[in-house]
């Protein structure tokens, strides 16, 4: 049976769901490592955190980079992508000892692999399609990620009006990037980010109110009854919910 942990660092929080123990101490070391190499730059260059609108990063580090090479495709500050960001990193490192099933949930932002079909609850805030339905993951080879962000929920800086924009794609950096930038730019009468859809995202759904907006290819979407005690959240829900640009 798999085996889910819980796991808080200042405002990082996150479930972990493994089937080895092993697993879960890599995911939770990489997620420590990945927010190390990010308060690292932070000190160097304060504007880091606090900028809207994408950086030069005068660094090799591959984290920091893919950080602000995400957000400059989509025009947002780089920490709109850093929960996406701490995820996969942390992911990779379990990729790397062989691991074919583990979900890292970064306060919304996920990465995953999965010899198996998993569901994954929609959760819109006082949106009344929120927890009424999930979406089907299917198995897969490599690394996938389901990234949401939401004008309405949380502490997080927003400036958009949806409940929920929930990105799928491989790369769960510029998932997160992307979520963040449409969620601030989606409204019912302007759909215009739509068409601005980088490549290597596979699909978006969001949800504003009792309506929904669908663009490219969305997974199965299927009934569910989503629990909220399973819903990782927090004061700061994550350090990208707490910085979101």
């Amino acid at each position: 049976m798999p085996i889910r942990h819980h796991f808080e660092l200042r405002e990082t929080i996150a479930t972990i769901i493994a089937d080895r123990q092993e697993d879960i101490t890599i995911a939770c070391q990489g997620m420590k490592i990945a927010r190390h190499e990010i308060e690292n730059y932070i000190r160097y260059d304060p504007f880091f955190k606090t900028s809207f609108d994408p950086l030069k990063v005068n660094t090799l580090n591959p984290l920091i980079t893919r950080m602000a090479d995400a957000s400059a495709i989509v025009g947002v500050g780089p920490m709109a992508a850093v929960a996406g960001a701490v995820a996969g990193y942390a992911l990779s490192r379990v990729i790397e000892q062989g691991s074919r099933y583990c979900i890292i949930d970064n306060g919304g932002d996920i990465a995953l692999i999965n010899d198996r079909d998993v569901k994954i609850g929609l959760y819109a805030g006082d949106s009344p399609l929120s927890g009424k339905y999930a979406f089907l993951i299917g198995p897969r080879d490599g690394m996938y990620s389901v990234c949401t962000s939401s004008a309405t929920v949380g502490h997080s800086m927003s400036l958009g009006v949806a409940d929920s924009v929930t990105v799928f794609g491989p790369d769960p950096v510029l998932a997160d990037a992307v979520a963040t930038w449409v969620c601030n730019t989606l409204t019912l009468t302007d759909h215009s980010s739509f068409s601005k859809i980088p490549d290597n995202i596979d699909g978006i759904f969001a949800v504003i109110d009792d309506r929904s907006l669908i663009w490219g290819d969305v997974p199965p979407i299927i009934p569910a009854q989503v629990d909220e005690n399973l819903i990782t959240a927090g004061d700061n829900a994550s350090i990208r919910n707490q910085y979101k640009r």
